[in-house]
């Protein structure tokens, strides 16, 4: 049962907040009502941490199977050598074979059913590639290590999640001058198929409402202001609703973000990532949750990055760690309860 399994924490960038707030959020644990989990990397790092916040969290190197029962009297790690020592908020290339193997850890654990979904801190692909790390992100590398486990190809799909709104963009970490070209129906019918699925199987709801953004200002206005919306977008629109999913748009994105219109979908498409990660981040930056949809298991992360500049100053705020540990074990359970 993955009631009974704990969560899987990489340790994202040891040089940044991820290990502080691993901290803090255990140490929250009964006020925030926080699932266990176990913490993937080096135990001395987080012991060092702790000493320089003045923190008194008990550190336990733990087995998967064991870090239920430990989680409400210690931290459980299960222990990944960082391979040098770590100065906070100095990232140092030497430190990424240990993050990179937390990861690896991660999904294979949670795969092979040891824990119930993975949790990632903030990693810096900037470290990472100097190091020879070959993947653009995170979200990438977690698609390749799912087909290592399984034979199957994986299309993974970025997923921004508050309270207030959940945030899906076609495109992601590309120039803004390249969306029009990268963009086409292929590409807009399968973010929106993995969206919908995931929708009803992992966030229990049975006939997802999916609200489309358009590329261009009022939705390219019939064509008057860019062709794209209606050579492209809504012929990829007609094709979903022709398979019975429930579609709308394209819409003029300065409408779909407020109070009202939230109510009448419960997941925004939008063609490109700042029109996606602006409102969700307005509208619930510290409770900001990413989640990779498409992928054989749950994996969640903060919405945020390593933070190298705070990561000396003790004054990291945990609640997106929180919100993603929450929402991986509901997700974990096949539903999400946030209504």
């Amino acid at each position: 049962m993955m009631a009974d399994l704990p969560l899987a924490l990489s340790q994202g960038d040891p040089a940044g907040i991820g290990p502080e707030i691993a901290l803090k959020a255990w140490s929250r644990r009964r006020e925030t009502g926080l699932p266990p989990f176990v913490y993937l990397g080096d135990p001395r790092i987080l012991k060092a941490r702790a000493a320089m916040l003045g923190m008194d969290v008990p550190v336990a190197v733990s087995a998967p199977e064991a870090a239920v029962a430990a989680f409400g009297s210690a931290l459980p790690v299960f222990a990944i050598d960082a391979a040098t020592p770590v100065s906070p908020g100095k990232p140092d290339p030497a430190t990424s074979s240990g993050t990179i193997a937390a990861i690896e850890t991660g999904v294979k654990l949670t795969m092979r059913g040891k824990t119930a979904a993975l949790v990632t801190n903030p990693i810096a692909k900037s470290v990472l590639y100097s190091s020879g790390f070959r993947f653009p992100g995170h979200t990438e590398f977690l698609a390749e290590l799912a087909r290592r486990e399984t034979g199957t190809e994986y299309r993974p799909v970025m997923m921004l999640a508050c309270p207030a709104l959940r945030v899906v963009p076609v495109t992601i970490h590309i120039p803004l001058a390249d969306v029009p070209g990268a963009l086409d129906q292929a590409l807009i019918i399968d973010t929106i198929r993995i969206t919908a699925r995931d929708l009803a199987r992992r966030f229990g709801i049975d006939a997802p409402r999916l609200a489309v953004a358009g590329l261009n200002p009022h939705a390219g206005e019939q064509g008057t202001i860019g062709r794209e919306d209606e050579e492209t977008v809504r012929p990829a629109l007609e094709a979903l609703r022709a398979e019975g999913i429930d579609v709308t748009g394209p819409l003029p994105a300065d409408t779909m973000f407020h109070a009202s219109a939230r109510t009448r979908y419960d997941a925004a498409i939008c063609m490109y990532h700042d029109q996606a990660l602006i409102p969700v981040k307005t509208l619930g930056f510290e409770e900001g949750v990413n989640v990779t949809l498409g992928l054989p298991f749950v994996r969640t992360s903060p919405d945020h990055g390593t933070a190298f500049d705070i990561a000396e100053r003790g004054v990291a705020d945990p609640r997106s760690l929180e919100e993603a540990l929450k929402l991986a074990a509901r997700l974990a359970r096949g539903s999400e309860d946030r209504g």
